[in-house]
């Protein structure tokens, strides 16, 4: 398999150390529910791993749940956690686990596999402290005047690898740091562990006084301990190339004194209908608002797998329809072919998961598959689907219709062929409201 390095900007081969694929995905931070964009890469993740099973190579992923609070070097404003627990009225804890068991159930939705570990960074508050230990006693962090202990970022020499933004580059004051009341010795360094200050929950007894950690540190921390100091492949949305992923290999790097990780990769943003899908342009969807519209939460899957994982794409409720309509179609159709036990390889197929998991070429393959004259099209399929995880062998409930049904559907048929459309509309909403769906087409009604 060979996968788009971000830090050498190039394919790379993927290469398991001693037999084992160490994998570490950055998971969420738990005050709110995922939307789809944050699912897309957590789907990255799953697939690597299932590529990798289909070349017979064993996997180790480890993702973490960041139950901490904050989510940026920027703590002018409120905490997440603390200010999501205010709203809800619930203490920080019953906020985290909250959120953690519907991102879970919204993993096992979309067919992701479940991660070897899912360690959280409140149950991982010593590793981190000694990670920070260990960086101060090698003169890579410092205690600033504010009691905070920062890492000394000019003491990394290949600082912005990933991200190309170079520490000379980094103007004082940009978003990430935005403010140095000269407590720091370098305007770009950042926090390892942030002093208490004011606060009174979400706090940790340390070597420094109390405080939390800061957020770079945590995947360092728990990375280097799950995965025996070494990461054969990192995964994460390409909004955390900086600064977090080029903070975390600054830290592992200076603790274990080589390269930490071999292969970064990042998935693209996501769009929704046009625009990047956020709170403010009010377009967050989540995988409860596709099962509310009667919508298959695959169907999200097939959306992703349509677009290159590198490539940004725009999800429009058009698009999630209609991979609807096509999941439900192959599984009427694997209900119908002939199929044994065995399994059919297609080498265009495994030619195209291994070359940077090229999915929109397997589904294309899919669809000529499909059309063919093959007679072991389900076989195929299923060869697909072991990395595709479309659940294609699934199958298609069949509903009866109701004699009320029948005999609405017989009544409109007869309103349009007398051209009655005011009749003809009302049994639509009749249909509609016992649950069906009517498309009109030249050929005439149709219903699902």
């Amino acid at each position: 398999m060979k996968l788009y390095d971000t830090k050498s900007r190039q394919l790379k081969e993927v290469t398991a150390t001693d037999g084992l694929l160490s994998m570490y995905c950055c998971g969420p931070t738990v005050y709110r529910d995922a939307h789809v964009g944050n699912l897309r890469t957590f789907m990255l993740a799953d697939l690597i791993l299932r590529v990798a099973a289909l070349d017979g190579v064993k996997t180790k992923l480890v993702q973490n749940i960041t139950d901490v609070g904050h989510m940026s070097e920027d703590f002018t404003g409120d905490d997440k956690i603390l200010a999501q627990a205010t709203i809800e009225r619930k203490s920080p804890l019953e906020i985290t686990r909250k959120y953690e068991e519907m991102f879970h159930d919204d993993l096992a939705q979309l067919n992701i596999n479940k991660a070897h570990a899912y360690p959280r960074a409140s149950e991982s508050i010593d590793l981190m402290q000694s990670m920070i230990g260990e960086l101060i006693e090698r003169e890579f962090a410092y205690i600033g005047g504010d009691k905070t202990v920062y890492f000394d970022a000019q003491k990394f020499d290949s600082y912005g690898s990933i991200s190309g933004n170079k520490l000379e580059s980094l103007i004082p004051g940009h978003k990430f740091e935005n403010h140095n009341d000269g407590a720091k010795r370098f305007h770009a360094d950042w926090a390892l562990w942030k002093t208490a200050g004011d606060r009174s929950e979400m706090i940790w007894d340390s070597p420094w006084g109390p405080g939390f950690p800061g957020w770079h540190i945590e995947c360092s921390a728990m990375s280097m301990d799950m995965l025996d100091k070494h990461v054969d492949v990192h995964v994460g949305g390409i909004d955390l190339r900086f600064p977090h992923h080029e903070n975390e290999r600054a830290q592992s790097n200076a603790v274990i004194g080589q390269e930490a990780v071999d292969v970064w990769v990042h998935g693209e943003h996501l769009l929704f209908e046009g625009k990047k899908m956020s709170k403010s342009s009010d377009n967050v969807v989540l995988v409860s608002d596709v099962i509310a519209r009667g919508i298959d939460p695959l169907a999200l899957r097939l959306c992703f797998l349509e677009n290159r994982y590198r490539s940004q794409m725009d999800l429009t409720w058009n698009s999630i329809n209609a991979a609807d309509e096509t999941l439900k179609r192959w599984r009427n159709k694997m209900s119908t072919w002939s199929h044994s036990s065995t399994v059919s390889i297609d080498h265009e197929m495994e030619s195209a998961f291994n070359n940077d998991l090229d999915t929109p070429k397997v589904i294309l393959r899919l669809r000529e598959i499909e059309k063919s004259n093959l007679e072991n099209k389900h076989q195929l399929f299923s060869y697909a689907d072991q990395v595709l995880g479309l659940d294609l062998a699934r199958p298609v409930a069949k509903k009866e219709l109701t004699d009320q049904m029948q005999n609405l559907l017989n009544e409109r048929v007869k309103a349009r062929s007398e051209k009655r459309w005011a009749d003809s509309d009302e049994l639509r909403v009749q249909l509609e409201n016992l649950g069906l769906q009517i498309k009109d087409t030249a050929d005439g009604q149709n219903w699902s």
